[in-house]
């Protein structure tokens, strides 16, 4: 089931029933715990989808829109699920492994990314339409201002490369996280990232957010 949060769906997946978890590890455990016990249990495998399906959506809904968010993040999960004996037991969080194999999926709708960037750089540029989706990556520049040169300097960089961004960007991964998530060296993740902030540079050069070169985390 679903509810509203900032004009986008928020998905609120069933819980399972609490006596089949009886026999497994509480509801409180790590991501790798649950994965691993999944393995005998595959019912507890919804307690890590339910931590981090509201990340996934917000993700492919800035990315996709509504209509595909939705279907993206369904087969994420169904991969996920089919693959979860991989899953690196030495990784606490899942987060970043989930948003890779989100990323997988997104990639599967390029054309339909790309479009979307297109509609909302016209549309914002003539003022038809307000996408708040786009605004916390401003940082402190006024979003109406940034949306329409952010959905077309977006749209108009290298796939591989809008990848690392949006993890480190709208996702919050580290360098780190972003390797390990997209299954590339961490030395690609840096040179991905710097051809992305060139460009972003060029088309915004006050969006701090989203062009620090600093890494933090």
């Amino acid at each position: 089931m679903t509810s509203t949060d900032g004009g986008a769906r928020v998905l609120r997946p069933r819980k399972p029933p609490q006596g089949d978890l009886d026999t497994g590890p509480p509801p409180t455990a790590g991501d790798a715990a649950l994965v691993a016990a999944s393995l005998q249990e595959p019912e507890l495998f919804s307690l890590v989808y339910e931590r981090h399906a509201n990340a996934m959506y917000r993700f492919a809904y800035r990315r996709l829109g509504p209509d595909l968010a939705q279907d993206a993040v369904s087969d994420a999960i169904l991969e996920a699920f089919r693959f979860r004996h991989r899953y690196d037991q030495e990784r606490a969080d899942a987060r970043p492994w989930l948003l890779g194999i989100l990323t997988h999926q997104i990639s599967q709708h390029r054309r339909a990314e790309r479009s979307r960037y297109r509609t909302l750089s016209r549309a914002a540029a003539s003022a038809d339409v307000q996408d708040t989706h786009l605004d916390p990556v401003a940082g402190q520049v006024t979003a109406q201002t940034v949306r329409a040169p952010l959905a077309a300097a977006l749209r108009q960089l290298a796939d591989r490369d809008r990848d690392v961004l949006l993890l480190v960007a709208w996702a919050d991964l580290s360098y780190q996280e972003v390797a390990h998530a997209l299954a590339i060296p961490v030395g690609t993740v840096r040179s991905r990232l710097n051809r992305a902030r060139r460009m972003l540079r060029q088309a915004l050069p006050d969006l701090h957010l989203l062009l620090d070169d600093e890494e933090s985390r």
